[in-house]
């Protein structure tokens, strides 16, 4: 381990302060955000592009910004680095360089974070863990045989092994909070078109989608996504603008909060008792801390809503494959993509103009639906998974049958994906270990637009029950 391995426990912020103050240098963090990535990246295998001289050249070069100096994880799915493969965890996008940043990415320079490389990502983010045929598995840093979640489980990998403090992440139907959950840190999914998808993307799969982070700390998530919060001219709708910057939330009273919680699956399936547990004792803990705990749930007709979300997802998984031949100018061919990418792709492919909107209609009035029980209730509080982290193969696609994949996903993330349907802020808190040693986290849904009061009451819970010491064996190790 190398002197500034200590540094390798410190959230973003404290390391921002440290570059301001001159007490060490961005390269250096760099060099050893580097070097962590070499020693740990055999087991784990978190990253799948190294950006090391570009890095290197950035961190010599004048940063400013909020987060000077930090080094940062660019997830390998919809953000483009100009310069750089995007490959979406696929084989079909292998070779292609964008020419350009992304916004989110232009963002990001501008608060000064450094990019050091690009994490591992599932096809196309498609499933609820990170084992692409193109790059191989990610590996949990908490045990190695299990799965990091996804679909930014790369990056949460590389946050939980200490490689970097914060790093990028998106989530159309968990994929922030899976990985969050899995690998024991924190994760916010933002409400709909708080981040922008420009220039390059409007909206993906009717709003499903957002972008933010995974992070060690409550307040690097809010000072990220006041560094790349905000619309672009062009988007096809926003998101309502906060009273404040999200980082003067964390700290703030949050008040005597309505929380109803429910350990029991929308899909009527089992939940694991960890899973039940966590959520029990989030819920004790939210009591002691002075909040309103109610037994709750918004009624919710789960068959039609799967049926609909599942023409969504895979009508957008036809217009990503569909696209890429379009852009170079050929059709794929169904070696090119996974087994369950090919299945969904021509499942999208046999719905209808008529049959998409219809799904979106329907999901939209389960939206308001959901908002009505958001009148009287602050935050609604779930586990993030129905079960701990499953072991690496559990969503291997049998060759015959591919679809089965997503009956075994739709078991472990029964909770995720209703945020992402609503459009509202919801968030995955570390505050749970089962007896293995496993993250377990606990799911909290707050209002359309109000990530304020997640961020209030995370931060309240994360200075009840601190997490940042709890790091796997493998981030200390020698």
């Amino acid at each position: 381990m190398g002197p500034l391995d200590d540094l390798a426990g410190f959230d973003a912020t404290a390391l921002a302060h440290l570059v301001r103050r001159g007490e060490v240098t961005a390269l250096e963090l760099v060099d050893a955000a580097i070097a962590r990535i070499e020693r740990l990246n055999p087991v784990i295998n978190a990253v799948v592009t190294p950006m090391y001289d570009e890095a290197r050249r950035r961190a010599r070069g004048a940063l400013t910004g909020p987060l000077a100096g930090v080094p940062y994880l660019l997830k390998d799915l919809i953000a483009a680095h100009a310069g750089v493969p995007l490959t979406a965890g696929s084989r079909l996008l292998r070779g292609f360089v964008p020419d350009h940043d992304s916004e989110l990415v232009a963002r990001l320079k501008r608060a000064g974070l450094v990019i050091v490389g690009k994490t591992n990502t599932p096809e196309f983010g498609i499933v609820p863990t990170t084992e692409p045929q193109l790059f191989g598995p990610t590996r949990n840093p908490w045990n190695p045989e299990r799965t990091t979640g996804g679909s930014s489980g790369g990056s949460a990998a590389a946050v939980a092994a200490g490689i970097v403090p914060a790093a990028h992440a998106n989530d159309g139907g968990g994929s922030i909070r899976i990985p969050a959950s899995c690998c024991g840190v924190f994760g916010l999914k933002p409400t709909r078109a708080r981040v922008s998808l420009g220039p390059d993307i409007g909206d993906i799969e009717s709003g499903l989608v957002v972008e933010h982070a995974v992070t060690r700390s409550v307040r690097d998530s809010a000072a990220l996504l006041d560094a790349t919060a905000g619309a672009v001219p062009g988007d096809p709708y926003v998101a309502p603008p906060p009273a404040r910057p999200f980082a003067s939330e964390v700290g703030a009273p949050p008040g005597r909060l309505r929380i109803a919680v429910s350990t029991a699956a929308v899909t009527g399936g089992p939940v694991h008792p960890d899973c039940a547990t966590a959520v029990m004792d989030a819920a004790k803990l939210a009591r002691d801390l002075g909040h309103e705990v109610v037994e709750g749930a918004p009624r919710i007709d789960i068959e039609i809503v799967t049926e609909m979300f599942l023409v969504l997802w895979s009508a957008g998984t036809t217009a990503v494959v569909d696209g890429i031949a379009q852009m170079r100018g050929r059709p794929a061919a169904p070696d090119e993509v996974e087994p369950l990418t090919w299945a969904l792709c021509e499942m999208g492919r046999r719905h209808s103009a008529a049959t998409y909107l219809n799904a979106v209609g329907w999901l939209q009035l389960l939206s308001r639906r959901v908002a009505a029980f958001f009148a009287t209730h602050d935050v609604w509080l779930t586990p993030t998974l129905a079960e701990p982290p499953v072991p690496i193969g559990t969503f291997d696609a049998p060759a015959a049958e591919p679809l089965k994949v997503v009956e075994r996903a739709i078991a472990f993330v029964p909770f995720t994906p209703l945020a992402n349907i609503t459009g509202q802020p919801a968030m995955s808190v570390p505050l749970a270990w089962n007896g293995e040693g496993l993250p377990i986290g606990t799911h909290w849904m707050a209002r359309f637009g109000d990530e304020a009061t997640l961020f209030r009451l995370a931060a309240q819970l994360e200075t009840a029950r601190p997490w940042a010491g709890k790091r796997p064996p493998i981030a200390t190790a020698g």
